[in-house]
């Protein structure tokens, strides 16, 4: 039996803050938000008109799971994650609606820009290297050719556009002035260092990290930058089978790349309310449930029963 769709979930035991391409966030209490994930999928900062299967649930799981380790690899790194149980105060049937694909975590100040790391050069990164031999600015090596690995992963940050409009890749120093000098250093040496960490797991397990983006807090009573949101997902990432990977050509992924290109091929790039066939939108969840199978040991219902 194919799995249901869940596009939207409405909570009436708890105030909604937000609601972004993916997750809906809910007040539990002054220092607690629920982090709800639903199985929208955008792509160029587009939402689709459908869902993917399971997919809020992979989300939730998977970057729970890298919480978990990355904590234990990374000294003195925070996330927000503070439990995968639902807030007491959700009725019954809420607290059903949402298990498996909510976390409740820390509020926090967050930083407005998208931290963005790339490992190896691929999409737009790639393709403003061809032009000017750089990547958002920085000038690169020569010779590099299409999803060659850089000679070290490389900080590339965006800004965060509102919702319906389109990240800019900004410079680093033009992230220093955004979120101010006195965090710019601390955020890049520990995004590298959370990148560098995950990479080296995933790819004893058969994948590739090719490149991804971070969203980092700020917990002001402690001063300190505290790993947010999601973490290592096919959402925020691009994941390449190991096995598979060959420089100088498009690489086969577990992520939604396998969506933008269909949306390329169907010259549907960049417009709204386009509706995935059903075998597109199939085909995205079992990449999704791949990855997290790899990464974890565990597959999305082994996960989903130990909750």
């Amino acid at each position: 039996m194919a799995s249901p769709v869940v596009t939207s979930i409405e909570l009436t035991s708890l105030p909604k803050v937000a609601s972004g391409k993916v997750r809906d966030l809910y007040e539990v209490d002054d220092k607690t938000l629920l982090f709800l994930t639903t199985d929208r999928i955008s792509a160029y900062d587009v939402i689709m008109g459908n869902g993917v299967p399971s997919k809020g649930a992979v989300l939730t799981q998977m970057s729970a799971h890298w919480f978990r380790v990355l904590s234990e690899r990374v000294p003195g790194l925070k996330t927000h994650l503070l439990t995968l149980a639902p807030p007491t105060s959700l009725s019954p049937a809420e607290k059903d609606l949402v298990r498996g694909r909510s976390m409740q975590v820390r509020k926090l100040k967050v930083f407005p820009i998208e931290v963005i790391v790339r490992g190896y050069i691929t999409g737009s990164a790639w393709n403003e290297y061809k032009k000017s031999g750089t990547v958002h600015g920085l000038p690169q090596p020569t010779g590099l050719q299409q999803c060659s690995p850089f000679p070290k992963a490389i900080y590339t940050p965006s800004t965060k556009a509102p919702l319906g409009q389109h990240d800019e890749n900004i410079t680093p120093a033009q992230a220093a002035k955004i979120v101010g000098e006195r965090y710019a250093d601390r955020i890049e040496a520990l995004a590298l260092q959370v990148y560098n960490t995950g990479a080296a797991y995933a790819r004893e397990r058969g994948i590739i990290i090719a490149d991804t983006k971070f969203e980092f807090g700020l917990d002001q009573e402690t001063d300190q930058i505290v790993l947010i949101d999601e973490v290592l997902t096919p959402d925020s990432s691009r994941f390449w089978p190991a096995d598979e990977y060959e420089v100088g050509r498009d690489q086969n992924s577990f992520d939604k790349q396998f969506l933008r290109n269909w949306l390329i091929q169907e010259g549907l790039k960049y417009k709204e309310g386009v509706a995935m066939p059903a075998d597109i939108a199939e085909a995205t969840a079992a990449r999704y449930k791949d990855a997290f199978q790899r990464l974890s040991g565990k597959t999305l219902e082994e996960a989903l029963a130990a909750l």
